[in-house]
C-alpha cells in the first residue's frame, strides 16, 4: 500500500513561514497560526513540506488505507492561502458571511485576512474542529 506523504514532521513551522516571500501574505500567516493555536488549544506543527497543521486524528477507509492528518489547518500557496477544514453542517452558510473567498471540496482558499470577518473565521475553525472530534473520537 503507498506511503502517505502528508505526514507530521520536525520540521519547524516559523522557518517555513519565513519562507513566503510577500510579506503581507506571511503576516495573514502567522496571525493565521496564533488564531489556530488559539482556537484549537493546540501548537502549529508542519505536515509534509507545506502544510501547518493543528491536532491530528487517525482515519481509516473501508479500501484498508488508513493514515493520520491534521485536525484543521493551511498552507500558503502562490495563489492564495489554503485553509483545510471540515465540511461540517454550517459550513455552507458560515461561507456566506465569511467574506471574500473560493471554496474546493474541503478547503476555502482566501488572498488576504482584511477579505474576511474574522469572527466567521473562528466559528468556521471551531465548527470543523468539533466536527472532526465528533467523527474521529
Amino acid at each position: 500500500m503507498a506511503k502517505n506523504k502528508t505526514v507530521e514532521t520536525d520540521l519547524n513551522v516559523g522557518d517555513f513561514l519565513e519562507k513566503v516571500i510577500d510579506p503581507l501574505k506571511r503576516k495573514d500567516c502567522e496571525q493565521i497560526v496564533a488564531l489556530m493555536e488559539e482556537r484549537t488549544g493546540q501548537k502549529a506543527k508542519m505536515w509534509g513540506t507545506a502544510i501547518v497543521g493543528f491536532g491530528s486524528y487517525h482515519y481509516k477507509y473501508a479500501s484498508g488505507h488508513e493514515g493520520d492528518a491534521p485536525l484543521i489547518g493551511f498552507s500558503p500557496r502562490s495563489t492564495a492561502i489554503v485553509l483545510y477544514m471540515a465540511s461540517f453542517e454550517e459550513r455552507e452558510n458560515l461561507l456566506k458571511k465569511l467574506g471574500k473567498h473560493k471554496t474546493g471540496k474541503g478547503c476555502v482558499y482566501i488572498k488576504r485576512l482584511e477579505d474576511i470577518h474574522i469572527e466567521v473565521l473562528k466559528e468556521m475553525i471551531d465548527q470543523s474542529v468539533s466536527h472532526m472530534k465528533m467523527i474521529y473520537p
